[in-house]
């Protein structure tokens, strides 16, 4: 199996390492990351300017750094760079990526480019913490859900989030009803002033949810699909206003 590893906190995140040395048990390895950290970046591709990259071995794995977005760094590796990998990991990013945030995960967007591509795309996430994520004890949890899903060929596109102290794997729809985004103005020690764009909860999760199975120490495993049709909402607007398909 080829496996291309990309992220959103840049190429020398210890995240990626811990994700490559475990996918290395699976198959070959290929990393390809952005050369600065694009977290939030969401599904932005680099359009305005050329891109460039460099290979940056990484503790005896092949890697390189991109100018670029996570996009743009899975689009080269799976053309440019020719891996041709079977399946696209991405993470492990520091934070989770739950519920809303998974519009404009940078992390979630290098699997999304994945499987826009035809591709399989698996995004790992772990909580932040006061001290760097301790990946001895998340990389079984890695593996574990590698064992799951690899043979599962038409799990195309998949949201894992490793919480500390895991329990065990739960499969969990997305939370959609927890975030709401807040921009919150400041001033800068010039006396300018600026803004920072910001969450807050704003109601209890409901069970079944990726959010509530973290908050219960469970990693929660949450396939999407790149559909974002609302069918039920569109069954009510042909039912409402059918329109002549001539």
């Amino acid at each position: 199996m080829r496996i291309l590893i990309a992220n959103d906190d840049g190429i020398y995140s210890p995240g990626i390492l811990a994700l490559a040395q475990v996918a290395s048990e699976f198959g070959e390895v290929l990393i390809v990351a952005p050369d600065v950290e694009q977290s939030s970046m969401g599904h932005a591709i680099t359009a305005t300017r050329p891109l460039m990259y460099k290979r940056t071995p990484i503790e005896g794995f092949e890697a390189y750094r991109v100018n670029g977005t996570p996009a743009d760094c899975v689009a080269l590796g799976l053309f440019h760079l020719e891996h041709k990998a079977d399946v696209v990991l991405s993470g492990i990013n520091l934070g989770t990526n739950l519920g809303n945030s998974a519009w404009h995960s940078g992390t979630l967007a290098a699997a999304k480019q994945a499987a826009l591509f035809g591709c399989r795309g698996i995004a790992f996430s772990t909580p932040v913490t006061r001290d760097e994520p301790d990946f001895t004890s998340i990389k079984p949890f890695v593996r574990q859900s590698l064992e799951l899903l690899l043979p599962q060929t038409d799990l195309s596109l998949v949201n894992i989030n490793i919480p500390v102290n895991a329990k065990g794997l739960c499969w969990a729809r997305q939370s959609l009803r927890h975030y709401d985004g807040k921009v919150v103005p400041g001033k800068d020690p010039m006396g300018r002033e600026h803004f920072w764009f910001t969450v807050i909860p704003v109601e209890e999760t409901e069970e079944g949810t990726d959010r509530w199975a973290v908050d219960h120490g469970y990693v929660s495993l949450t396939p999407l699909r790149l559909d974002l049709t609302n069918n039920e909402e569109l069954q009510k607007a042909q039912e409402r206003s059918p329109l002549d398909k001539r």
